[in-house]
This record gives C-alpha cells, structure tokens and sequence, in this order.
C-alpha cells in the first residue's frame, strides 16, 4: 500500500499498458451516481466540452479517493474520464507524468521514498509535503495541491479494552515503563525486518529487541498484514502494526498509539496534477484545495469500513460524503 510496498516499476508499467491498450483509457468500475450541483460549481470561462482524467491505485483507500475526484471534476463542469483502480503505484504514477492523467490522490512518503528516491522518510509532516511539492515541480512539472490531514503512515495499536490494564497508555513513550511480559507485537515479516521497521523503533523509543528485560523475541509475532488487526484485537498481543486509516482500527475499536518521538514518516495525501492540465486550467486546484482539509483519518477509517467491512461500493461511500460535506447534492 504505502510504506514502499511496490512492486518493480517495469513490470508494473507494463500491466498499465495492458490495462489502457484493453479498455481504451477506461476503467471496469467506471460508474459514479449522477450528482447535482453543490458548493462545487463549474469553473467560470471553461471552453467547450474540457476533460478531465482522474486516475488511482486499486486498494479501497485510493478507490474512495479516485471517485471522489471524479465527482468532484464533474461538479467543476468537466468530462471526466475515470481510470481508476489502475494496479500498483508506478502505473499510476506514469499516467500522471506522462499526461494521460490529469490528477491522482497521491501521499507524501510514497512520493518521496518511491518516486524521488530518497532512502529515509521525514516525520513532520508540513516539511515532507513542502519538499516533495518543491523537487516533483522543478524535476517532473508536477503539481502537488494542498494535503490533506490524513496521514495514512504505520502505527502500533492496542485494543481499547486492554488500554486501563497497560496504565491508559496512549503513546509510544510509555512503552517502557511497561513490564517486559506486557511487550507483546504482532507485526509482518517486511515490517519486523525492514531498515526502519520494528527494531529501530522499539531502539528509539528506549527498548532493546532480544533482551529478555525489555523485548525478547518471544514477545513478537510475526502474522500477514490483514491478520494482524484481529489478532491484536484477540489479545494474541498488545500491540499491533497497523495503517493509520484502516477501516479495522475503527471496527475493532482498536486504540493508535501517538508517534510522539517521531519516528514513523508522514504519509499525508494530496491531489497531484499534471503540470500543463493545472496550467491550462488554475481553478481546479481551488477545487480540490476546499476538499483535502476535510480528508481526516477518522473520515477516511468510516470511509474505508463501508467498504471493506461492510461490502459497500467505493463510488456510493464516495458520493454519499461529498453529499454530506455539500460538495455536490442529490439530483
């Protein structure tokens, strides 16, 4: 998903190309509902008929984002042409660098870990967005619009019900003063290998992995990623790696830990446009600028639980919020 989860740009590029060569610059879950108009309304002095392109990656975050885009063009007075669900981030990426897109939902960290090749991510999250906006628009001509607050980063999360037994811990600090039999983690295999993964994090917050009086290497479990929300929920251990806008955390009633030494990168999302379709059109990024302040991670946990918990359609979550914040109305 994020968190350099991808897979090698040159395969991934390929699939796009299949992909567009296929459906002919459309996408299988193309459908929107009809939208009236709300506080967005038509760009003033568009020429006729413009297009727009809006395009995502296929996991059920970028789903809901995407349509949102695509409602949002439509209320702006464009053609919308939908292309989302496109698979993997490189592909996404090369629709937007090559002007086959016109704006995506794209994060902070991603960008600059994946795309600009920087080997560390940055935690404070204004200064990551300022400097991918900075190096995208001078290298690539992209745009990177207003960010939202989400920040959809790793974590470590506990079941609330466990929080009074563990001390009401609420941050990572306090891990500490824990005793080494409560330092129990479900984490992935990536995650409890990885160069900024689980070890440095239990170094930086003042435990030392392997030693029986603060973590031994009993006290972690290594699970796949979607099993961790539950069986930190089961109280198969007290802390568990999670995405800081899943939907689970919220349907599980599971509690995030603040990051308050600041450790995990940000991971806040923007909308990014291709440079010369932002030119040619200045208004759009106003648009979508009355759009990202709204984008929180609790809005984007209910969001992402209509449809992965309870089987609803990413462009219906998507419309029925865009409604709800007067974006667009019912027809």
């Amino acid at each position: 998903m994020n968190a350099g989860k991808w897979i090698k740009s040159t395969a991934l590029v390929a699939a796009a190309g299949v992909l567009l060569t296929g459906c002919g610059l459309s996408s299988a879950g193309s459908y929107v509902p009809p939208a009236g108009q709300g506080s967005i309304s038509p760009l003033p002095d568009l020429p006729g008929n413009p297009t727009m392109t809006v395009t995502s990656k296929s996991f059920t975050e970028q789903l809901i984002l995407g349509k949102i885009a695509v409602l949002a063009g439509q209320a702006a007075g464009f053609k919308v042409n939908d292309l989302t669900g496109v698979p993997g981030s490189q592909p996404a990426r090369e629709l937007l660098v090559s002007g086959q897109a016109s704006v995506l939902w794209e994060y902070t960290g991603t960008a600059w870990l994946t795309y600009l090749g920087h080997e560390t991510g940055i935690a404070d999250q204004s200064e990551q967005w300022q400097v991918v906006h900075d190096q995208d628009l001078e290298e690539n001509g992209i745009l990177w619009g207003k960010p939202a607050p989400m920040n959809n980063t790793y974590a470590m999360a506990v079941r609330s019900e466990a929080v009074e037994d563990l001390g009401g811990i609420s941050k990572l600090s306090e891990l500490k003063d824990l005793d080494p039999k409560d330092l129990t983690f479900c984490v992935d295999a990536e995650f409890n290998s990885r160069a900024d993964g689980l070890n440095p994090m239990l170094e930086l917050y003042g435990l030392e992995r392997g030693n029986p009086k603060s973590v031994p290497d009993t006290n972690v479990g290594l699970y796949d990623t979607g099993a961790i929300y539950s069986a930190t929920d089961n109280g198969a251990c007290n802390f568990g790696e999670v995405f800081t806008t899943d939907g689970r955390i919220k349907a599980l009633d599971l509690t995030v830990l603040e990051d308050d030494l600041g450790y995990f990168p940000a991971y806040n999302v923007s909308p990014v446009f291709f440079g010369e379709f932002s030119d040619k059109y200045p208004g759009i990024e106003d648009v979508f600028a009355k759009i990202a302040p709204l984008l929180t991670d609790e809005a984007l946990q209910e969001m992402n639980l209509e449809v992965d918990v309870n089987g609803r359609e990413p462009a219906d979550v998507a419309f029925e919020w865009m409604v709800a914040e007067g974006f667009i109305t019912e027809p």
